[in-house]
C-alpha cells in the first residue's frame, strides 16, 4: 500500500504523543550532528553537505516513508562508495549518481519490489557491512592520531603502508583528544542516557581544543567555515557521457539505500511492534535521494542506530523524524559557524566507536561457524569489499550466494527409477504400504519404464535428468514421468522434456507425463515442449498413464478391484 504512514498515523495523533514526538526529534537531531559532519568529511565532501543531507532527506524519509520512527540521514554505509565515486568522478558525479539512484528507488517502489530486498543472504550482508566498517576504521587513522601525512591512498593494503611508513609522525595532542573524546563517548551513557554521548564529546573536547590551544586541524582548518545560510536547489549539468560513467554506482547507492532502509524499518518494527510498509519506504526513500543533490546532499538512507534513539526516547510517529530535520536546521543556520572550531580528531574518535558497532563482529565469528558454502559468501564478499570494491563485492557475493542456492535446490530435486517400488515385499512396513498412490500397488506391464521427479525440475536439475534418464539400459516402449511432486517447473526443465520426447521418438519410445500440477501444466500449456510432447500425452494420474502404455504397446486392460488398470 503506497500510503505514508505520516497520514496513517495523523488520524489518532494526540497532545501526549506530540510531546513525545518533539522530546525524541529533538535529542536525534542533536545525535544526528556530529554524524552528518564525520560522514560527509569521511566520505570526501565538505561536513556542509552532510548536514544537509539530514535536513533535506531526513525531512522527506519521514514524511513520506512506510515506516513510524523511521531516521534518515547519511549513514557509515555509504562512506565508502561516496569516497569511490567523488575521487574518481567527482562532485558532479556524485551528483548525477544520487539522483539516478534516487530514480532507481522510486521504481523498485512502484514496482513493488520492497520484500524482495528481503531475501539477499545474511553471509552477503553481513560481509560487505563489516568490510565497509574496516573501511572506515582504516579512514579514520589519519586524523585520529594526527599523522603528519599528506593525501592518504585509497586503496586498502596501500593505506595501511602509508600509516606505516608515517606512523613516527604522530601528533600527541590529536592523540589526546580522540582517546578523551572516545573515553565520553563510552562511559557518559553511565551518567545520562537521555544526551548523547557523541554530541557531550563534541562540546567537551572543542571547548578544551579552543580553551587549552591544541594544535589539532579542526574543519575551518581544512574545510573553511560551514555556511549559515540555506543553499539555493541548483539542478546539476546532465550530459550522456557522465550518466553512462555512473550507472554502475547509482544502482549501488540504491541496492544499498535499499537495504540499509528496509533492515533499520525491520529493526523498528521489532521494538515498537508495528509493520512497514516496505514499497513505500523505498519510494520516500527515492524521493529523498532525489532531492537532497539538488541541495548539495550526499546519498541518504535509514539509519538504524538514530532509529532506534528515536524509539528509546518516545518517538512514535513520522513527526519526531520531521522534528529532528528541523533541529538540525535551526542548529545549522544558528550555530554552524561554529562547527569550523570542531577538532577532526574527535570526529575520528566518534566514527571508529561507529565502525566498531558496524562491524557486528559477534555476527561475523557466529557465521564463521555456518555450513562452508554460508562461510565462502561471507569472506568472498568481505574480502572484495576491503581489498577490491564495494561494488564487486556485492556483485560476486549475490552471484556466488546464487549459484550456491541453486546446487542446493538441484541437490534436493531428486530423479529416480519406481522399478523397485513395484515390489510390495520390499516395502512392507514403510510408507508405501499406506500409500495409496504408490507404484508397487500397481502393475508396470514389459516394455515400460516409470520415472519419477521429486522437487522442483529447473535447470539446475536438469543435467541430473538427463543423467538419471541416460542410465537406462535398454529403451523402452514407453516411458512415464511421473510428476506427482514437482511443484514447479521452469523453461529449462519444459525444454529437457522436450528434447527426452524428440530424442525418445527416433528410438521407438512414446513419452508420457503423469500427475501434472497446476504451475506445470500452465507453463506446458502452448509450450513448443507440450507440442513436442503431445496433449494427448499428459495425464492427471498414474493410472491414466499406465492405461495408455497398456494401450501402446497391446496389452488388454481391465479394471481392477481398487480402480487401476492391470493386466490380463
Amino acid at each position: 500500500m503506497l500510503v505514508p504512514k505520516l497520514v496513517t498515523t495523523l488520524k489518532t495523533y494526540d497532545r501526549d504523543q506530540f510531546l513525545g514526538d518533539l522530546t525524541a526529534g529533538v535529542i536525534v537531531g542533536v545525535v544526528a550532528l556530529p554524524l552528518a559532519i564525520a560522514f560527509a568529511i569521511a566520505s570526501g565532501v565538505p561536513p556542509g553537505r552532510g548536514l544537509w543531507t539530514a535536513i533535506v532527506a531526513g525531512f522527506i524519509i519521514s514524511a513520506l516513508g512506510g515506516s513510524r520512527v523511521q531516521i534518515g540521514g547519511p549513514t557509515g554505509a555509504f562512506v565508502v562508495i561516496v569516497y569511490g565515486i567523488v575521487q574518481k568522478y567527482g562532485i558532479d558525479g556524485l551528483t548525477v549518481a544520487t539522483l539516478m539512484a534516487g530514480a532507481i528507488l522510486v521504481v523498485m517502489g512502484l514496482a513493488k519490489l520492497g520484500s524482495a530486498i528481503k531475501f539477499i543472504p545474511r553471509p552477503v550482508v553481513t560481509g560487505f557491512t563489516s568490510g565497509i566498517a574496516v573501511i572506515i576504521f582504516s579512514g579514520e587513522i589519519k586524523d585520529f592520531f594526527g599523522l603528519s601525512m599528506g593525501a592518504v591512498p585509497s586503496a586498502f593494503i596501500a593505506k595501511w603502508q602509508a600509516f606505516a611508513a608515517h606512523a613516527g609522525g604522530i601528533t600527541p595532542a590529536a592523540l589526546g583528544v580522540s582517546v578523551a573524546s572516545m573515553a565520553i563517548i563510552l562511559l557518559w551513557p553511565r551518567v545520562n542516557r537521555r544526551i548523547p554521548g557523541p554530541f557531550v564529546a563534541l562540546i567537551v573536547m572543542t571547548a578544551a581544543a579552543q580553551l587549552l590551544h591544541l594544535p589539532v586541524e579542526t574543519i575551518g582548518s581544512r574545510f573553511g567555515t560551514i555556511a549559515a545560510s540555506v543553499p539555493h536547489p541548483a539542478v546539476p549539468h546532465l550530459s550522456l557521457a557522465q550518466i553512462s560513467a555512473v550507472v554502475g554506482p547509482a544502482f549501488t547507492i540504491a541496492f544499498l539505500a535499499a537495504v540499509e532502509s528496509l533492515l533499520s524499518a525491520v529493526v523498528a518494527d521489532g521494538m515498537i511492534g508495528s509493520r512497514h510498509r516496505s514499497n513505500m519506504e523505498l519510494v520516500a526513500q527515492g524521493v529523498a535521494n532525489l532531492a537532497a543533490p539538488l541541495f548539495g546532499g550526499i546519498p541518504a538512507t535509514g539509519a538504524i542506530a538514530r532509529t532506534a534513539t528515536n524509539i528509546k526516547n518516545g518517538g512514535r510517529t513520522p513527526v519526531a523524524g520531521m522534528v529532528h530535520a528541523l533541529t538540525l536546521l535551526v542548529i545549522t543556520v544558528f550555530v554552524g559557524q561554529w562547527a569550523a572550531l570542531i577538532p577532526l580528531s574527535v570526529l575520528a574518535a566518534i566514527l571508529v566507536v561507529v565502525a566498531y558497532h558496524m562491524s557486528e563482529w559477534r555476527t561475523f565469528l557466529t557465521e564463521l561457524r555456518s555450513p562452508k558454502s554460508d562461510v565462502a559468501v561471507l569472506l568472498t564478499t568481505f574480502l572484495l569489499t576491503l581489498l577490491v570494491d564495494l561494488t564487486v563485492g556485492i556483485g560476486v557475493g549475490m552471484v556466488l550466494a546464487a549459484f550456491l542456492f541453486i546446487r542446493r535446490m538441484a541437490e534436493v530435486t531428486q530423479i529416480s527409477s519406481v522399478a523397485d517400488e513395484s515390489d510390495e515385499d520390499a516395502h512392507a512396513g514403510d510408507p508405501y504400504e499406506t500409500d495409496p498412490n504408490a507404484m508397487h500397488r500397481r502393475s508396470v506391464p514389459k516394455g515400460v519404464e516409470v520415472f519419477e521427479i521429486n522437487g522442483p525440475f529447473f535447470f539446475g536439475a536438469a543435467e541430473s535428468f538427463r543423467d538419471t534418464i541416460g542410465q537406462v539400459a535398454r529403451k523402452p516402449r514407453v516411458l512415464i514421468i511421473r510428476m506427482r511432486y514437482v511443484p514447479a517447473l521452469d523453461s529449462t526443465g519444459m525444454y529437457t522434456l522436450s528434447e527426452l520426447a524428440r530424442r525418445s521418438r527416433k528410438d521407438g519410445t512414446t513419452v508420457l507425463l503423469s500427475d501434472v500440477h497446476m504451475q506445470p501444466m500452465v507453463a506446458l500449456t502452448g509450450s513448443p515442449a507440450l507440442t513436442e510432447i503431445g496433449k494427448e500425452n499428459l495425464f492427471d494420474n498414474i493410472d491414466a498413464a499406465l492405461a495408455r502404455a497398456r494401450e501402446l504397446i497391446g496389452v488388454p486392460v481391465v479394471e481392477s478391484a481398487s480402480g487401476a488398470g492391470g493386466e490380463r
